[in-house]
């Protein structure tokens, strides 16, 4: 297996990491935490926001090595913007449905102007045909980057249980937002739905959605395990850095067989990690059983991964690790976060043992 990249994919992450290490760094990211309209300005202009996004909506046309790539460089830089959500999971969505007014919005985008977040878990949401469109009622669970949003995409189920999936402005009326902020600084929101929505908000239905739904949250875990990997590549550069500067008994803590011992012991674990990204990333065009067996073990092994780099680099950073001024505690929540959003590791283990075993 080939992993190369090409000319254009190496220059999109080295433009964007050299963006970010200028621009970004640790201390301007603390004091932007909960404003990146500017950042989210600078990604659309960079060609960031449209380069997965499909060439007849004004994208490069990029693919999933592309949003592996750019992910892995958001999470070494722990970007809070809602790329994922916005460009990963809407715009995977919009793709699966082309028409004039999903091509118009993957448009918006990528220019910046629009920002999406999605509820597709689906089972506390119904939706009753009504008035000749649908009325939706329920409510929906920490909806990542909820605030802030300009459109909603809402999964929900009808009275025969069939899967439905809408479209709708983020204020439209009867859609209710209870904001808060996650541990990882992101801003999230218990949505309280009770609206009425005409036909046209409607994407897709039955077996389509399913599929579309079920392809973009793969997509989207392949996404989160990139970001992990830069994540988990920071806190090992830090760490490392950290034992070398760090003098105890008149000696560096980098010294100490003990601590090179658990730094490799780190080592191993983010190589493990960064080859998960690459086994989620590399299966998300072939057969759905096979992609969500390769998802699954992805994110089963960022889930150790994570938990493992955090919390020896919290752990040798001593005191200190979990203070506000230092950046490692910030990584480390970033990464329990990534560890449990989408599923956890134990709840990957058991998607990945419930699937049929491949053929020898």
């Amino acid at each position: 297996m080939n992993f190369d990249l090409s000319d254009e994919q190496t220059m999109l992450r080295d433009m964007l990491n050299r963006y970010l290490r200028e621009r970004h760094d640790f201390e301007s990211r603390q004091r932007h935490a909960h404003d990146d309209a500017e950042l989210w300005t600078a990604l659309a202009d960079l060609g960031i926001l449209g380069a997965t996004l499909p060439e007849q909506a004004g994208g490069l046309g990029g693919g999933a090595v592309e949003t592996m790539l750019i992910m892995e460089a958001l999470g070494e830089a722990l970007v809070t913007a809602p790329y994922l959500e916005s460009v990963v999971i809407g715009g995977g969505l919009l793709a699966h449905f082309p028409t004039d007014a999903t091509t118009a919005l993957l448009a918006r985008i990528g220019s910046g102007e629009a920002r999406l977040a999605a509820t597709l878990d689906g089972d506390g949401i119904g939706a009753d045909r009504r008035d000749g469109g649908y009325h939706l009622h329920g409510t929906a669970r920490t909806v990542i980057h909820a605030p802030g949003a300009s459109h909603m995409l809402i999964a929900a189920r009808d009275s025969e249980g069939d899967r439905l999936l809408f479209l709708t402005e983020a204020a439209t009326s009867g859609m209710v937002q209870h904001p808060y902020r996650l541990i990882d600084d992101r801003p999230a929101a218990d949505l309280t739905i009770d609206c009425q929505l005409p036909a046209a908000a409607l994407l897709a239905s039955g077996d389509a959605a399913c599929a579309a739904i079920a392809a973009t949250e793969d997509a989207a875990r392949a996404a989160l395990c990139a970001e992990a990997a830069g994540v988990l590549r920071h806190m090992f550069n830090d760490t490392v850095a950290y034992a070398r500067q760090r003098q105890q008994f008149g000696q560096p803590l980098a010294r100490f067989q003990v601590l090179q011992h658990r730094m490799v012991d780190m080592y191993i674990a983010l190589e493990q990690a960064i080859s998960a990204s690459y086994l989620a990333t590399l299966n998300l065009h072939v057969e759905p059983a096979d992609r969500a067996r390769a998802v699954a073990a992805a994110k089963a092994m960022i889930g150790m991964s994570a938990r493992f780099i955090g919390e020896q680099s919290v752990q040798l950073h001593g005191a200190m690790g979990m203070t506000e001024e230092l950046a490692v505690g910030h990584y480390f929540k970033r990464a329990t976060a990534i560890a449990h959003q989408m599923g956890s590791r134990d709840q990957h283990v058991r998607r990945y043992a419930a699937m049929p075993r491949m053929p020898a």
